[in-house]
Formats: structure tokens, C-alpha cells, sequence
């Protein structure tokens, strides 16, 4: 079950929190369900140059409080908060374009700065992919990022490639590990990413599991 499950999906609820925090009837749920996929789709590709790694969404009766973890907070804040203000209208737009005015919600963006990147199972994945698609050899590639994240402080790493490595004609699996990753053990905390590098030979999926240590 460990090797298929997503590990941070198998441990929440237990040492890790949802990522949305909200209540709705059932007739309100699907909408906003949808309305989460999209904010966090818009988040994602306005702010993709400023290491995002986590998107907590909290809503109350009339208000929309959304945190961002990210590793270069600058980026999303911009010059005199320019950019950040800007995001915020987007949002706005997003969530009340078709509600009255007393069913508006109030958007409030919280920025979080990621104190040790190296140790985020997504940017390592994206440090990955954009070595991959500037044809760097593989196996240095991912070397190089064990190396860093066990310099950070992880108690083991491991990332598989699958896929046509290298531009081979066959695909295949290679898995590269560092230290231990107990991916059954629920008190665990294990980060995971996971995604697709569109090389020029064709697609290479990446999966990077980063072991923190126990919660207690």
C-alpha cells in the first residue's frame, strides 16, 4: 500500500491538515469545490515564478482567507505590493462575478515564507524538471538533488523516474534513494510530488518523496 498510495493524502487527518477549511450545504458544496480547483489553478500559473509550494484555502461566513507558502515571497508581494494587490483583484473577480452584493465574499491573502526549500518535495520536482528540459544528464540531476536535500536536514529521499529517459527508444523506471523513507508508517512525515517532464523524445514522470522525521 506505502509504494501506491499518495502519502500525503494516506496521512490526512492525521499529522497533516486539509488543504481547504470550509463548510457548505450540500447544495453549495460542488460549487465550491470548483471554485477551489480554479483559484488554485489561477494561483498557480500567476505565481509559478515564485516557488509556490502550498495553497491553504479558509473560508468563513463572508470571508475568503487564502495562505500562500512560498519560497521567494518578494515575487508574489512585488514592488510596494503591487503585484500581490493584483492576484487579489484577480481572486475577487474569480469568487463574487455573479453574487450579490451581500453574498460577496472579502478576500484576504496571507504570504508565508518556506524557510528551507530544499526540503520541498515540489520545488525539488520543479528544480528536476527544468534540468531535464535544458537537457542536463539525469543522473547528476537527481545526485545533486539528494545531496541538497539531505544537506537540509531530511532523514531520506528517494525519486523515480519513468518514462523515455535520456531520449531511449524503450521506456523504463529508475528509482535513485538516500537515507530511509518509511512510507507505512502514518506518524511520518513524508512531503510528495509528483509530475510530468515534457522532454524533447517525449514525456519523463517524476516522483519525489522527501522523509522529514516522526511527528511525535
Amino acid at each position: 500500500m506505502g509504494q501506491k498510495v499518495n502519502p500525503i493524502n494516506f496521512r490526512t487527518g492525521g499529522i497533516f491538515n486539509w488543504k481547504s477549511l470550509w463548510f457548505a450545504s450540500k447544495t453549495d458544496y460542488a460549487e465550491k469545490v470548483l471554485e477551489d480547483y480554479k483559484l488554485r489553478e489561477y494561483l498557480e500559473k500567476n505565481l509559478a515564478n515564485a516557488g509556490l509550494v502550498e495553497i491553504e484555502i479558509r473560508r468563513s461566513i463572508n470571508k475568503l482567507l487564502i495562505v500562500l507558502s512560498v519560497a521567494r515571497p518578494g515575487v508574489v508581494i512585488g514592488k510596494g505590493g503591487t503585484n500581490l494587490e493584483k492576484v487579489k483583484k484577480g481572486v475577487e473577480r474569480m469568487t463574487n462575478v455573479s453574487k450579490d452584493k451581500k453574498d460577496k465574499a472579502r478576500v484576504e491573502l496571507k504570504v508565508e515564507e518556506v524557510k528551507k526549500p530544499d526540503l520541498s518535495a515540489k520545488l525539488v520536482l520543479e528544480r528536476i524538471i527544468s534540468q531535464l528540459l535544458a537537457r542536463y544528464p539525469h543522473r547528476r540531476a537527481v545526485t545533486q538533488a539528494m545531496e541538497k536535500v539531505m544537506a537540509a536536514g531530511a532523514k531520506g529521499v528517494k525519486i523515480q523516474l519513468s518514462g523515455r529517459i535520456a531520449g531511449a527508444e524503450i521506456g523504463r523506471s529508475e528509482k535513485y534513494f538516500q537515507g530511509s523513507i518509511p512510507t507505512q508508517t502514518l506518524r511520518a512525515n513524508i512531503d510528495y510530488a509528483e509530475a510530468p517532464a515534457k522532454t524533447r523524445s517525449g514525456y519523463v514522470g517524476i516522483k519525489v518523496w522527501i522523509y522529514k522525521g516522526e511527528v511525535v
